[in-house]
């Protein structure tokens, strides 16, 4: 699926912005965002202003004062207003715009739930540890859920009355996972499509370091063993 198309953008979309110190990025990331989509910026604690830039750029700004990449992805969610949310990396990896054609596929009724499955740009784009991990959680989660599934990026969109329905309760890095897993056992259809991954502006809060990688490891791990809902 490709995001480029000639039929208009769908309109009265949310994107949700996760950032935590993410100034160096925002300007792309806002620019590309689709005309008539709003943009809800997320702040989890940021030092080097992008909440204040996030505003100058006319994001709604969100302040998430709990530390957790699920934290400030949930507290989007419930800032949220439109049918349908997507939610984005902030640190300028993936290209806000490739969302358009998932939440076509939401819209249109043929998904409950689109993923981007990330296919790096370049060999620096996405650690070596890190696409080994995504790849072993990927098969877990097929034991798990059957889904067959690459990825569990964070390119991704569903409605967001139906997100609230999943009841989702992990605030680190397992909140992604959680919501596939969730959405699997609810009987979701879940769809995935290719989408660009450029390497990041900035030093990943997760994998890139040992111990956000164990962090995201040990928070993933945890949702996996979950009884089915």
């Amino acid at each position: 699926m490709n995001a480029v198309t000639t039929s208009p953008c769908p309109t009265g979309v949310d994107v949700v912005l996760p950032c935590l110190n993410e100034a160096g990025a925002l300007p792309w990331v806002l620019e590309r965002v689709p005309p008539g989509w709003r943009a809800l910026v997320v702040d989890n604690g940021s030092t080097d202003g992008s909440a204040g830039l996030a505003r100058a750029l006319g994001a709604t700004v969100v302040t998430e004062e709990r530390r957790g990449f699920g934290a400030a992805c949930h507290a989007g969610l419930l800032a949220a207003t439109a049918d349908v949310v997507c939610f984005c990396d902030c640190d300028a990896s993936l290209d806000p715009a490739h969302l358009v054609p998932f939440v076509r596929e939401v819209q249109d009724g043929h998904a409950d739930l689109v993923l981007g499955r990330r296919r790096p740009r370049t060999r620096g784009a996405w650690p070596v540890h890190a696409r080994a991990g995504n790849l072993a959680l990927a098969r877990l989660l097929r034991r798990r859920t059957g889904l067959r599934l690459h990825d569990l990026g964070p390119l991704r969109a569903a409605r967001r009355e139906a997100l609230l329905g999943l009841g989702l309760t992990d605030r680190r890095s397992g909140y992604p996972l959680e919501m596939v897993v969730r959405a699997a056992d609810a009987g979701w259809r879940v769809t995935e499509h290719d989408v660009p991954y450029l390497p990041r502006t900035g030093t990943s809060k997760v994998t890139g370091t040992w111990r956000g990688t164990w962090h995201a490891v040990r928070d993933m791990s945890a949702v996996l063993k979950e009884p089915p809902r």
